[in-house]
């Protein structure tokens, strides 16, 4: 574990259905679970989670895989990648099943919310957990739910491409809570393929207005300058200088959990 890149966190666990995982937690006000893509919490995603705390919120980063505070590289990915790939807790190529870790995650939401109080909880899903927000849903406390680069089921085939990597059921609870006034906010790159734009039309179909796009122009020759095979919005591909579509990303980002939670 880096300390020197997890600097302002307590470092902690939490414990749900036999299984106990690393928790990072810092900052005060309702909490916002933040769950790294691949290869788990590198200093950039802590970086993201200190902004969560500068707008009010506690930020909470459960480690799901990797070692927090790890820089990454091409190796520490594709062994993270491999990992989550054959592990029971992450449905990485089936349609219309959720996730089994988004139990865990739920029961973490739920502790949180009891910890730091305020309406309701956030969460923010990334790459591999970017679609795990959808599953959290089933609990009435999640209130700023975000789908970041959402990868989920990798995305092999037209059917793969529109699956939402959620079940009928749990979906059919997403509506209603969109029906009831929650927004869904999701962001990708143009020509990211790893979240291809077909997942957003189905979001689109599912949730209507409740679902907010932020599509990012990654494609060839783009006015920006962002490399092609750009992919994590808030982290890794994130240009921090106003004006700059990563930033208005990341602005759209603390102003929907902003309106869900203060």
């Amino acid at each position: 574990m880096s300390v020197d890149s997890l600097t302002g966190y307590e470092i902690g666990d939490f414990s749900h259905g036999g299984t106990t995982r690393t928790v990072l937690r810092a900052g005060t006000g309702p909490a916002v679970v933040i769950i790294a893509e691949m290869p788990g919490i590198t200093p950039r995603v802590a970086d993201f989670g200190r902004r969560v705390v500068d707008l009010g919120c506690t930020a909470v980063l459960p480690s799901l895989f990797g070692t927090p505070g790890r820089s990454p590289t091409a190796l520490y990915l594709t062994r993270s990648l491999l990992g989550g790939c054959v592990s029971r807790e992450f449905t990485a190529l089936l349609r219309r099943h959720t996730s089994p870790v988004t139990d865990w995650l739920r029961a973490l939401a739920s502790f949180e919310h009891g910890r730091c109080g305020g309406p309701g909880v956030g969460a923010v899903g990334m790459c591999f957990t970017g679609g795990f927000a959808l599953g959290m849903m089933l609990d009435s406390r999640m209130l700023a739910p975000v789908l970041a680069q959402p990868s989920l089921p990798l995305p092999f085939g037209a059917r793969r491409r529109r699956s939402l990597g959620i079940s009928d059921r749990d979906l059919a609870v997403a509506r209603e809570r969109v029906a009831d006034g929650v927004c869904v906010l999701g962001l990708r790159f143009s020509n990211d393929s790893m979240s291809p734009p077909e997942r957003f039309d189905r979001l689109t179909e599912e949730f209507g207005d409740g679902f907010i796009a932020v599509e990012i122009d990654s494609s060839p020759g783009n006015p920006h300058g962002i490399r092609t095979r750009a992919h994590s919005v808030l982290t890794e591909d994130l240009v921090d200088e106003p004006g700059h579509p990563t930033r208005q990303a990341l602005d759209a980002v603390l102003d929907h959990l902003r309106t869900g939670l203060l």
